[in-house]
């Protein structure tokens, strides 16, 4: 004779009756429909069926069955075994600006081998040290208040002309030979410093021309500066820049934008180097960060607020076609030839820690994302 098994039979029983309970809840009134939304009360269920298992949970065939249910396969998993947040390495601040572009001095920067480099994706983890506003937020660098709220309601005080009529978009490297990491093809020799060269299949010309490429293929038209600013002198570099940015300013009056393309540098106080990445579309891509100049330095910047107004408009369409692209945005006492004209940004593509394919993964993103609202501005 077949031998009765009694838990078993308990159990099942147990479960039928609960089944059963549930049914006529939900054939009564509404108090079925907010015990079967119970999670304790369907684990319960779940439990009472499968016996508690222990911490080797449920088997093989089991978890097939109930990775059907978000609920259910959520419970799988005992909760000391769950994964938990990666906090932010100290010393380096949660996304404060290396302040290597304030262009005073050049001194060699610390480099690592790719396996040394500490990876972080930086975002805010709350608003302290920041401006914020508009669901924005901003490293503010000088001693100029800032609303930021304001700023994002703030309109941009110009309009882009249709491509046909000329170039809109000017794209411009002051700091011209930075690169990034060597690392696996992407091989370059070294000019004046051990993260700068002056091949431009590797320094920030590669990453403007991956820009440039975006935004024609979206309709907009972009003159691509291809001139050496910072070497042999990287002092002064700002200065020379400047003129040229003028002269293209007179020959092309339609240039409405100018994006000084660069890349940071991140380097703790212990000698870490840091890079800046985060994973779009499961590819591996280097933050960017947008930098506003202002006056605060007693240069004759008074439009700086048409800059920041811009940059409020970019940064909140990165952050919502991928949200962990962009760095928060960075106020600074410099002006970086942005008096120029209204439209003058600094976009900082990566920092040297990070390889040269991150950042032309960044650098399409950003310009998929910029190029929107570029287009918008031209009534497009």
């Amino acid at each position: 004779m077949r031998r009765i098994r009694w838990g078993r039979l308990i159990r099942r029983s147990l479960a039928v009756c609960l089944t059963v309970v549930t049914l006529w809840l939900l054939l009564t009134g509404s108090a079925g429909v907010s015990l079967a939304e119970s999670e304790a009360f369907v684990v319960a269920a779940l439990r009472t069926e499968l016996g508690d298992r222990g911490q080797g949970g449920p088997g093989f065939w089991q978890r097939l069955a109930l990775s059907q249910s978000l609920l259910l396969e959520r419970n799988l998993t005992p909760p000391e075994q769950e994964e938990t947040p990666v906090e932010t390495l100290e010393p380096l601040p949660n996304a404060q600006p290396a302040p290597d572009h304030d262009d005073v001095q050049d001194q060699p920067q610390i480099t690592a081998a790719p396996e040394d480099i500490v990876e972080r994706t930086l975002t805010p983890t709350g608003s302290g040290g920041y401006v914020t506003g508009a669901g924005l937020y901003l490293y503010n660098r000088t001693g100029l208040t800032v609303d930021l709220a304001a700023a994002a309601r703030r309109e941009v005080p110009f309009a882009l002309a249709p491509a046909v009529e000329g170039p809109q978009i000017l794209i411009i490297h002051t700091h011209t030979t930075e690169a990034y990491t060597p690392d696996g093809v992407d091989v370059y020799a070294p000019s004046d410093n051990n993260t700068r060269t002056l091949e431009e299949p590797y320094n920030m010309l590669r990453v403007g021309d991956e820009m440039e490429r975006v935004f024609t293929e979206m309709g907009l038209s972009v003159i691509h500066d291809r001139g050496v600013y910072d070497y042999p002198a990287y002092k002064g570099a700002y200065t020379r820049s400047g003129p040229a940015v003028e002269g293209y300013l007179e020959q092309y009056p339609t240039i409405r934008i100018v994006l000084d393309v660069h890349r940071d540098a991140l380097v703790g106080s212990d000698g870490t180097v840091y890079k800046a990445v985060t994973t779009i579309d499961r590819v591996k891509t280097a933050q960017v960060m947008l930098v506003i100049g202002t006056n605060d330095a007693g240069g004759d910047h008074p439009g700086w607020e048409d800059n920041l107004a811009l940059a409020a408009r970019l940064q909140k369409n990165l952050d919502t076609l991928y949200p962990t692209l962009a760095r928060p945005m960075t106020l600074r006492q410099s002006s970086y030839n942005q008096e120029l004209v209204p439209g003058s940004l600094l976009v900082e593509v990566g920092t040297h820690g990070n390889t040269l394919q991150e950042a032309l993964a960044a650098a399409r993103d950003f310009a998929r994302a910029a190029g929107a609202v570029f287009l918008g501005l031209t009534g497009e």
